[in-house]
């Protein structure tokens, strides 16, 4: 079993996971808003988003740790964001168990190079992957928040 990097305070990170067994994570659209809710309520406390994309069973993020936490803060929010989405899905579709791939993953983003290939990568991977034609027109990416410079989720 790999160990799993900490989350370091003022770090950035790719933040990724995806469906237990390849099950999709987002099974009607409200789903993708009431992930939005909960990230919202979980992360923007912890970390503020550069970048994101939520597929129907996967997503990526893009995030840099805010400062002057304890370590395992961070870690923690993560862990409620998911297992809480995990609870309403389980009991909205009368299912049981994991619904994320533990634990998930993160990277950390080193060098300004990663940074900018990154945000492209999560950008397109809704086109990459067939959820769309075009990434420019996906629903559930920060492309057109970052594109018309407006706040992000």
């Amino acid at each position: 079993m790999s160990t799993q990097i900490p989350l370091i305070s003022e770090y950035f990170y790719h933040i990724y996971n995806r469906g237990n067994n390849g099950e999709n994570l987002f099974i009607e659209e409200r789903n993708y808003y009431y992930f939005f809710k909960l990230y919202t309520h979980y992360i923007y406390p912890i970390a503020d988003t550069y970048a994101y994309c939520l597929m129907p069973n996967h997503f990526h993020l893009l995030v840099r740790i805010k400062p002057q936490l304890e370590q395992n803060t961070y870690h923690q929010a993560f862990s409620n964001l998911f297992s809480t989405y995990t609870k309403a899905i389980n009991k909205k579709y009368q299912r049981t168990g994991s619904l994320f791939e533990k634990p998930f993953k993160r990277i950390h983003v080193d060098s300004d190079h990663y940074f900018i290939a990154l945000i492209r990568y999560i950008h397109q991977n809704p086109q990459k992957h067939g959820f769309t034609n075009n990434f420019r027109t996906y629903p559930f990416s920060s492309y057109q928040t970052i594109y018309q410079q407006k706040k992000s989720i």
